[in-house]
């Protein structure tokens, strides 16, 4: 069988590297793929949001499967003109990629379907939104409505810093038109846990509990970034509060978008926060996560080309998928400066030295007959071992083993 995946991420190398171990996977594509996907399979230089350019390959082609990773060509009806050319496509349609792409859109139907979450408020006016702020008080988070890759979201301690957010998205154009509108929330507290799920429509499959690090530092300080790193599984996410997510918020989520006429189809991502009150969602994403997805799927023993397959055929309920007993470290390295200004071009070194992990490329090229740096997040370093502990252990053995110009990494991925 003949896959093409989209896009050109660490996210992607995973999937990739995942969907090369299939037996039934002789071809596969990804577009346009970066420095370490081309070990795995044949880049094609198309941009992940060119839906014109993804249809001309495809029917020249012919892939049996194109698996639509990133947020951006889901948000943009990618899946619906596959599926209209008569391709077989993975990954939700647009009407449903909207859970992610309009942050109104998932708060409203989580209160109009009684899905714990944040109370907030939805506005368009950068004075009515301050008043509001001034009127609550701080901490108090401001999101920018539409997709901002990973960084549309400021969690404001102080009342100024809030109005300034606000400010920044609307008046300033901080995030284009993802950020002309802004939710508002209300600020929780208690340890964050990401919850990935495969959704045909109706039966949902969750996939181990894992934990993102956004912040660019260590200790969870400094500016918001795509994220620096993950682990699975979760130590707060015990059979108890799955089994609760499971009954207050994964299912209802599904039988709600399915009950808007919006059926869900792919991988549907519930970022929570486990509350003094109970679990509430944070966010939802309508694809795989980044960087939990290399950590997640390091850990998967099913054939991930069998569940795409189940799920856009509606047959979730009649495979059983599996995973190992043991738990994964992602280490993102990343460019100095990242996520604001950085440079690209940076020799990459020590990748032949490296023992234990798996090193999955997200900014890389091949320039000159060397790898380079070719963007923020650079490689996750992705360790397995039987304890989490031993996992984080073997996952900065092998960071420390890397080298490139001004290269930054957190230290502490998976301690808190």
């Amino acid at each position: 069988m003949k896959v093409l995946v989209i896009g050109g991420g660490g996210r992607e190398h995973a999937i990739c590297h995942t969907l090369k171990k299939s037996p039934k996977v002789d071809k596969l594509w990804c577009a346009p793929g970066n420095g370490g996907i081309a070990q795995a399979a044949e880049c094609v230089p198309i941009k992940a949001t060119d839906i014109d350019g993804v249809l001309a390959f495809c029917r020249e082609n012919a892939p049996d499967l194109v698996m639509v990773a990133p947020d951006d060509p889901l948000a943009l009806g990618m899946v619906d003109a596959l599926e209209e050319a008569g391709f077989r496509a993975f990954g939700p349609r647009k009407n449903a990629a909207v859970i992610e792409g309009s942050k109104s859109f998932a708060k409203d139907l989580m209160q109009k379907y009684n899905i714990p979450t944040a109370g907030y408020a939805v506005f368009e006016s950068s004075d009515e939104a301050v008043a509001y702020i001034r009127e609550q008080g701080a901490p108090i988070v401001v999101k920018a409505d539409g997709l901002a890759l990973g960084k549309g979201v400021t969690v404001a301690m102080t009342v100024d810093e809030a109005v300034a957010a606000v400010r920044d998205a609307i008046d300033g154009g901080a995030f284009g038109g993802a950020g002309a509108r802004v939710v508002i929330e209300e600020y929780l507290t208690g340890p964050e846990v990401s919850v990935l799920a495969f959704v045909d429509g109706k039966t949902l499959k969750t996939m181990p509990s894992a934990q993102d690090h956004k912040r660019a530092y260590d200790h969870d300080e400094g500016p918001n970034t795509g994220g620096m790193g993950a682990f699975s599984p979760s130590r707060f996410y015990t059979e108890e509060i799955a089994q609760q997510c499971m009954e207050t918020i994964f299912k209802p989520t599904v039988a709600a978008m399915a009950q808007e006429g919006r059926p869900f189809k792919g991988v549907l991502y519930f970022g929570l926060m486990l509350t003094p009150k109970g679990p509430r969602v944070i966010e939802y994403n309508a694809r795989f996560g980044d960087p939990e997805t290399q950590a997640v799927l390091c850990r998967l023993e099913t054939d991930l080309f069998d569940i795409f397959n189940a799920v856009i055929d509606g047959k979730l309920d009649e495979i059983e998928v599996k995973w190992a007993d043991n738990a994964a470290c992602c280490v993102v390295m990343a460019s100095g400066g990242y996520p604001k200004a950085y440079e690209k071009g940076k020799e990459i070194t020590g990748l032949d030295t490296v023992q234990d992990a798996i090193v999955f490329h997200a900014g890389t090229a091949a320039q000159g007959g060397k790898l380079v740096t070719d963007g923020g997040r650079v490689l996750g370093v992705t360790a397995t071992a039987p304890t989490l502990d031993e996992a984080i252990r073997k996952a900065y053995a092998d960071v420390r083993k890397i080298h490139f110009d001004q290269a930054h990494f957190r230290t502490d991925i998976g301690v808190k």
